[in-house]
């Protein structure tokens, strides 16, 4: 039996995901609240410059890592030696076993994305999306849609302290009630992405590489959320807001269901219904808005 492919090296370098500011209220009083910590990451890779991410830094190691999967600059978590981050001077420098093969070639073309702050990804947007397979037989059921939702609004959250951030979450289909494992905050939902990328390449549990899995986030689904969705196996994606044209176009194109505007008992299920399995008596009434017939 051929032996495991080693993991990278990670440093541990998580900041400070909030700081407090001095502000005046509309009654002239003087209060301290909490604001997000943005801060810049500039990475490096074998001492090569590739770019600046504004991150909060909640998980800087993971964020480099998917950012460097997500680009297909790098397509085994073995050909990283280690990545180590250091807040004093704002780098990440990535270390990699044989280095990237045409790198130059790979950066030379850069697309400006719909991300919070001006996301950016390399090469053709729509590459390799033809080739992507998920999980024929995955599903979700209104039941477990709605236990997501309710995870997500108890969770104590940077948001709910301090705002202005995004999130996202990686759950697994249970038999029962689907189970978060792991809930990123970032002020951008494509670092959010990218850190849950980064942690599902380091794992080995069967819960993370056997499940079916669903990717939550509070962001709209561009066409970049659904394919870096896609391209880490997630069948399921579930948002609190809407979905793009071209965004939809690519979840009907790999077969993702793609499930927007869900609060509370609310959502909209814009593509691929089937993997959702509906029951709407536990949707409640329905408000006499929606009941009326237009004339």
């Amino acid at each position: 039996m051929p032996s495991p492919s080693p993991l990278p090296r990670l440093t541990n370098a998580r900041a400070p995901l909030t700081c407090e500011v001095q502000t005046v209220n509309e009654y002239g009083e003087t209060q301290q609240v909490s604001i997000p910590a943005e801060r810049a990451l500039t990475v490096y890779v074998d001492k090569r410059e590739l770019v600046t991410l504004m991150t909060l830094g909640a998980h800087p190691e993971l964020l480099v890592l998917g950012y460097l999967r997500n680009q297909r600059l790098v397509k085994d978590v073995a050909d990283i030696d280690s990545i180590t981050v250091d807040w004093e001077v704002g780098a990440a420098a990535v270390k990699t076993r044989r280095g990237i093969e045409d790198i130059e070639e790979k950066t030379a073309r850069r697309v400006v994305t719909t991300g919070c702050g001006q996301g950016s990804v390399f090469g053709g947007l729509m590459d390799e999306v033809d080739g992507i397979v998920l999980p024929a037989d995955a599903r979700i059921s209104q039941g477990q849609l709605y236990a997501l939702v309710n995870t997500i609004r108890l969770k104590e959250t940077t948001y709910k302290s301090a705002g202005s951030v995004h999130a996202c979450a990686l759950f697994a289909m249970t038999d029962g009630d689907p189970e978060m494992l792991l809930f990123v905050e970032d002020v951008g939902r494509h670092n959010a992405i990218d850190t849950i990328a980064g942690w599902i390449w380091m794992q080995a549990s069967p819960l993370v590489s056997k499940s079916d899995k669903v990717f939550y986030t509070t962001g709209r689904l561009t066409s970049e959320m659904v394919i870096k969705s896609a391209q880490m196996g997630v069948p399921i994606v579930v948002s609190r807001s809407g979905i793009t044209q071209m965004g939809h176009q690519v979840a009907q194109t790999v077969g993702l269901c793609a499930i927007g505007r869900a609060t509370n008992k609310r959502f909209v299920c814009y593509a691929n219904p089937q993997r959702l399995v509906l029951q709407p008596e536990l949707a409640g009434a329905k408000p006499s808005s929606l009941s009326a017939t237009p004339t």
